[in-house]
């Protein structure tokens, strides 16, 4: 029993040992196959560093310098006396002889270089030449569209202007003011003609302004819609509520007797600064249109003979400022028939007697 107990340890630390010996034996080989393939990938990759490395920065070719033949041109060996036998030289022959060989060494000339050909300098001089210019074509103008005229239709059924915008207008100077009134009577020293609502300050005012000719082509006719105000007052209206840069829209400002004299003329800043007015729902209209507001709301009231026959009169005398037009004298419209069809009003008011316009 002892004997077969110890037999098989014996075995089975045989085997133990096998297995130990065979496992370490497949570990090495798997070791050593994986060092190979580390080192194969590591050498790959330094392969492909150099290839890259040698495509990015390719090493400039050498250009090809052409080589010279050179002759050789040979020097003559100077002729040496034979010697004779049994004879000597003295001393002066040797010396005769010894200058004659260096006179003759001094005759035959050495061979000079040949110059190396400039090919590689004219190349160079090719290479950095700059290009010649070219020649640029001058850009064609393209051609402007021409405007389509606005066409207007008033709410009221009533014939809108058309305007027809043709680019911009060259300066043709300023206009006259007009010549002074005419007198009554036959006789110089008679009384001059004055106007009832046209004072002097209100004339020396539109004559100082520098109308350029042309500049307006139309006197458009408002109301304030409130039934007291003058300019001062929607002077700060447009400034502050309708955040207006320049103030009063209008040119001229006619009073109905509550906050000024009924009839009374106020001239605003635009017709003394002469800029485009803002009483008008177009820049294009606004930039040629005089405005002229009489205080009160037409759709309620209708206007004062006084304010009538002052706008009457500054109407007249504004014509004779302003020149004539293509079409003649400047043409009296009311804001209803100049405001875009976009955007309809009923300014003046319903109550406004049109009529009036005809005597324009």
């Amino acid at each position: 029993m002892i004997a077969s107990r110890a037999l098989l340890r014996s075995v089975a630390v045989v085997r133990f040992r096998i297995w130990l010996a065979t496992a370490l034996a497949f570990g090495a080989l798997v070791a050593g196959l994986l060092r190979a393939q580390v080192n194969e990938e590591k050498r790959r990759d330094q392969s492909e560093e150099t290839e890259t490395r040698a495509a990015s920065t390719p090493k400039p070719k050498k250009s090809p310098t052409p080589k010279t033949k050179r002759r050789h041109t040979p020097t003559p060996k100077p002729k040496t006396a034979k010697k004779k036998s049994g004879a000597k030289k003295t001393s002066d022959e040797a010396k005769k002889s010894a200058k004659s060989t260096s006179a003759r060494k001094e005759e035959t000339p050495k061979p000079r270089k040949t110059p190396a050909p400039q090919v590689e300098e004219a190349r160079a001089a090719s290479e950095t030449a700059a290009p010649p210019p070219r020649a640029i074509a001058p850009p064609t103008p393209a051609p402007s569209p021409q405007p389509k005229p606005a066409r207007a239709v008033s709410a009221g059924g009533q014939a809108q202007v058309v305007i027809e915008k043709s680019g911009i207008e060259e300066d043709q100077g300023f206009e006259p003011p007009p010549s002074p009134p005419p007198r009554r009577g036959f006789w110089p020293w008679s009384r001059p003609v004055s106007y009832r609502y046209l004072t002097s300050s209100v004339i020396d005012a539109i004559r100082r302004a520098p109308v350029k000719r042309r500049r307006w082509q139309f006197i458009v006719v408002h109301n304030s819609g409130t039934r007291q105000g003058n300019a001062r007052v929607f002077d700060y209206y447009h400034k502050h509520v309708r955040r207006m840069q320049n103030g009063l829209a209008y040119h001229f400002v006619i009073g109905n007797g509550t906050s000024t004299g009924n009839g009374q003329i106020e001239v605003g800043d635009r017709w003394r600064r002469q800029i485009n007015g803002g009483h008008v729902h177009s820049d294009y209209l606004n930039n040629i249109s005089l405005g002229i507001c009489l205080v009160g709301d037409f759709n309620r009231d209708q206007p004062t003979r006084a304010q009538l026959d002052a706008c009457e009169e500054l109407i007249r005398y504004l014509r004779d400022r302003c020149g004539k037009t293509e079409r003649g004298t400047i043409p009296v419209k009311p804001h209803r028939e100049m405001n875009p069809p976009r955007w309809p009003t009923d300014c003046p008011g319903d109550d406004f007697p049109y009529s009036w316009f005809r005597r324009f």
